[in-house]
């Protein structure tokens, strides 16, 4: 097997954990927070339901939530008594994960986001948002604060594919993602970039094209969330699995599948997840994905099968794009 570069640790893949030990020196844990906004799929800008995987927690559902806690620093303490006993000092990311973390005025972002900064165990701020909702002065903000602490941007694409995009309640075409990544890497920011694997209706195939386009996106992105669809209750990708009974990935399925994305990925882009999170309390389906010990164990087994790593396929496919792209 090929080496792996000492950076990875004895993964065979850039993951998210050793990106943090060469940059910070150790692990950084997350604080989920609750920024208080809402998203235009919910307000009734683009639509009232939300995406159609969303639960009513915003896909935030382990945050703190904001009712309890207005205050951004307390919720920072709250959150900071659960990792305690893993981190009692920090450094921690501050995650803004609930709903879109951008969808504000500029002055009532800066006052949230300039006083998690202040947090002295805060060493990086990742905002969760849509590429729709980040105009000029809002990513002008976003620049200034990263020269003060590193500011991570988090973007929901899911997928390439028009039909899907529509499926889930999107709002935005390809285009505007597009857009809106260049400008925020010409800004200086970390930009990572959402996808959902195992959307009804897209194929494999299907699948790896959404991956390749960000593998090979101009510039470079940073990092990657690969999500395994998982479906919760009170979300209308439930009705929609109760009425359809659509077919799920089977865990040695979503393993393979995994492997083969991450092969296609560039060396350097940081893997950030390679399954699914969801509160059991509210998983319908599929009941493996609940045990991530198992799934992520299961993952590492077949990259030892396949004799594989991150990148191995990325140098044969950028040949192939870039013919395409100049044909």
């Amino acid at each position: 097997m090929k080496e792996i570069p000492l950076s990875w640790g004895e993964l065979p893949y850039h993951s998210l954990s050793a990106y943090l030990k060469s940059q910070f020196g150790r692990k950084l844990y997350k604080l989920s927070l609750d920024g208080g906004m809402t998203c235009p799929n919910r307000d009734g800008t683009l639509g009232t339901g939300g995406c159609i995987f969303c639960s009513q927690g915003g896909s935030g559902d382990f945050a703190q939530k904001r009712g309890n806690l207005p205050h951004v620093n307390d919720q920072i303490i709250a959150a900071r008594k659960q990792v305690e006993k893993k981190s009692p000092d920090g450094p921690y990311i501050a995650y803004f994960q609930s709903f879109t973390n951008t969808y504000a005025p500029v002055d009532q972002l800066d006052q949230l986001f300039s006083q998690t900064i202040r947090y002295p165990q805060v060493a990086v701020l990742s905002i969760g948002t849509r590429p729709d909702c980040l105009e000029t002065e809002k990513i002008r903000l976003l620049a200034d604060l990263n020269r003060k602490k590193p500011v991570w941007v988090e973007l929901g694409l899911q997928t390439i594919h028009p039909a899907s995009a529509r499926f889930i309640r999107r709002g935005y075409p390809l285009s505007c993602f597009a857009e809106t990544a260049r400008r925020l890497k010409e800004a200086g920011l970390t930009v990572i970039v959402h996808l959902i694997l195992g959307l009804p209706g897209e194929t494999k195939e299907d699948m790896l094209q959404s991956v390749d386009y960000l593998a090979h996106f101009t510039p470079a992105l940073d990092g990657i969330k690969l999500q395994l669809l998982h479906v919760l209750e009170g979300t209308d990708l439930a009705a929609f699995y109760r009425q359809t009974n659509f077919r799920l990935f089977t865990l040695d399925e979503y393993a393979d599948l995994i492997v083969t994305c991450i092969e296609h990925l560039p060396p350097d882009m940081v893997i950030h997840r390679i399954t699914g999170d969801g509160p059991k309390s509210l998983l319908l389906a599929p009941s493996w994905s609940a045990n991530k010990r198992l799934v992520l164990n299961r993952i590492q087994q077949r990259f030892r099968e396949r004799n594989t790593w991150q990148g191995r396929k990325y140098a044969e496919n950028l040949t192939v794009h870039l013919e395409s792209r100049n044909k």
